[in-house]
């Protein structure tokens, strides 16, 4: 449905992409992360033809967005961080005039009153834009999105500024749309891309860092194992006996939990228990607290990333 080919932008000196290539399948819900700068507004915007590439190609249902830049972005509807709201107008207004701005070829009373009532808006649709929540403008920007009925949604930062509750209720609008669109979803939020998507893709420096389902990436097939220890001693001493140990891959520490105690993420390719547990009684230190902890998308988030820093 989305192909991304070999795409490249560059502002000056700054390479902002540098020949990224990625697939969305039709029916999917991508998530797109990456740090702040990383080029993740930059590639949406070229997906979305809003801006050229240098070289590369992007690929909607087919169409190329620049060569047939009329059938591509038809195909697409695109909810920016900050959603386009004309807010001294009714939402009903607002939604008649993208509506025809669009020139879409429906019904227009019928559709836009499908899209209010799938997005739960109906019960506002006479009332000022400005005067509504931050919960009520994503979904107004997210109707305006969905205008026409595109196969593609792409979604930057659809929960920015929301309260708990309504972050829940916009994970579940996008679950339900997911069921009949191809969406990419970019987010700062990682519990976010874990409860909605099914794949990921990661960019940094304007490069692919990684990419694959969640499972995947997560440690379905990963040949390593976590460990969670809180360890009283001096920090360093502490570091320098773990590191020792035959088969840890990586020893991170998170900092004094207690006075006197703290704590480190160990990353090893079998089960060190025992042998934590004995390098520990050969020092003066004494192991507070020892359980398996799995990965979460945070930390692979942070391990992708900061290894592509490296």
């Amino acid at each position: 449905m989305i192909e991304v080919r070999n795409v490249s932008k560059r502002y000056g000196r700054h390479q902002a992409l540098d020949n990224i290539s990625f697939k969305v399948k039709k029916g999917d819900i991508l998530g797109f992360l990456g740090p702040n700068g990383a080029g993740k507004s930059t590639t949406m915007n070229i997906i979305t033809g809003y801006i050229s590439c240098d070289s590369g190609e992007v690929l909607i249902d087919g169409k190329n967005i620049l060569d047939e830049p009329k059938e591509a972005k038809s195909r697409i509807g695109y909810l920016p961080e900050i959603p386009p709201l004309y807010n001294e107008m009714t939402v009903r207004k607002y939604l008649e005039f993208m509506f025809r701005l669009k020139r879409i070829k429906l019904p227009m009373d019928e559709h836009i009153s499908k899209i209010c009532t799938d997005l739960s808006i109906d019960d506002v649709g006479e009332r000022i834009i400005n005067h509504l929540s931050k919960g009520y403008r994503q979904r107004i920007g997210l109707a305006q999105a969905l205008l026409g009925d595109p196969p593609v949604l792409i979604l930057d930062e659809p929960s920015v500024g929301l309260d708990p509750a309504q972050i829940i209720e916009m994970r579940n609008l996008i679950r339900k749309l997911g069921e009949n669109h191809t969406v990419i979803l970019s987010s700062h939020v990682l519990t976010e891309i874990q409860a909605v998507c099914d794949n990921i893709v990661m960019i940094n420096n304007g490069k692919i860092a990684a990419a694959g389902s969640i499972d995947h990436l997560m440690g379905t097939g990963r040949d390593t194992t976590i460990v969670r220890i809180i360890i009283e001693g001096r920090e360093q001493g502490i570091m320098s006996a773990l590191k020792g140990i035959d088969g840890i891959i990586r020893v991170t520490s998170l900092g004094e939990t207690e006075r006197g105690c703290y704590e480190f993420r160990i990353e090893s390719k079998k089960d060190i228990r025992r042998a934590v547990s004995r390098a520990v009684a050969r020092t003066d230190y004494a192991i507070m607290l020892m359980q398996p902890a799995g990965q979460s998308l945070e930390d692979i988030y942070l391990e992708i990333i900061s290894g592509n820093n490296n």
